[in-house]
């Protein structure tokens, strides 16, 4: 497949990717190029991070990987194509938690099983959740939006990166404790989301701070809250959904790298060693900081562990916003 283009205000992070190759590795892996599949839009957080760490493995093993994006269905149709991949080394996945960590319980029948069909190679980065407006709308607190989403009830629209994403759940999250009745307005993905939201065709979003922190940056959105438990770095002078009252509503984000079943544990742990030791640069780590994601880079059983906890968490959400499959 043809790698797509990326172009966008994310010239600070691509330029510290950029360069050319710089070493060489046993000639048994990798002797081709490595395909990534992203079950997102190009432009998208995982989209991003996808380059970013392809750029590095093609740096390191002189090997060009090709970012094959697969948006649609909330990451149904990117994540299907990558459980039937060939489980050779040169077909990985990003993974979000949408994808693997609601989707089993929000779609009564899947094309794969995440804990069959994957292999957890690394959580990349976690990603900072906030909760922004269009700067159209009258508010500038927590306190404000939920005033006037009482005084108007039902007017109010939100989008969502799609139908029981993580985004959708965390404001039906956030409508379920402050009482105020909300539109749902689903997109198919991150991009034309975002998009969306800076074009005024709705008014608010809990969404994903890499990729929408630029938006806010140069005032296109106004971030009234962050979602974590305590203030994220970028943002110190913005306060959390706990701060404003809720300690309840506390979303993060994150990114993974995964490979379908059946993929050497050899290759697994030389991917892992090349994703630490970049993410884990200190030049990498600050860059993603300034843009709402902060660097991990765990383990394999690590990741699959967090990914385990990760959906015992979300099926509770799913179950209490009243779009569990099996009811």
């Amino acid at each position: 497949m043809k790698s797509i283009p990326f172009v966008s205000c994310w010239g600070v992070l691509l330029a510290l990717i950029a360069g050319t190759a710089t070493g060489q590795t046993r000639p048994d892996y990798p002797t081709r190029p490595i395909r990534i599949i992203v079950a997102q839009a190009p432009g998208s957080g995982p989209d991003i991070m996808a380059r970013v760490i392809g750029q590095k493995f093609t740096e390191a093993w002189g090997q060009q990987v090709i970012v094959d994006n697969r948006p649609g269905a909330n990451g149904i149709i990117g994540m299907e194509a990558a459980a039937k991949s060939k489980p050779d080394g040169y077909n990985l996945v990003l993974g979000v938690p949408s994808a693997l960590t609601m989707n089993p319980y929000v779609f009564k029948k899947l094309p794969y099983d995440t804990f069959r069909d994957f292999v957890p190679i690394s959580q990349l980065v976690t990603n900072h959740f906030g909760l922004v407006v269009n700067p159209s709308l009258p508010v500038k607190s927590v306190k404000e939006l939920v005033a006037l989403g009482k005084a108007r009830p039902g007017e109010l629209n939100y989008g969502s990166f799609g139908v029981g994403n993580q985004t959708h759940l965390a404001a039906e999250l956030f409508a379920a404790e402050t009482k105020i009745k909300m539109v749902h307005v689903p997109y198919k993905g991150q991009t034309p989301a975002v998009a969306e939201l800076v074009g005024g065709q709705v008014a608010l979003m809990f969404t994903p701070m890499l990729g929408s922190a630029q938006h806010v940056a140069t005032g296109k959105l106004r971030l009234i809250a962050t979602a974590g438990e305590k203030r994220a770095a970028p943002f110190p002078n913005v306060p959390t959904m706990v701060e404003a009252g809720y300690p309840s509503v506390v979303i993060t984000g994150w990114t993974g790298l995964l490979a379908p079943t059946g993929t050497s544990p050899e290759v697994v742990a030389r991917l892992q060693r090349e994703v630490a030791k970049h993410l884990l640069a200190s030049e990498m780590r600050e860059t993603l900081s300034s843009q709402g994601a902060e660097a991990v880079a765990s383990t394999p059983e690590q990741f699959a562990a967090f990914i385990k906890s990760e959906a015992q968490k979300w099926s509770r959400v799913v179950k209490q916003a009243g779009l569990d499959s099996s009811q």
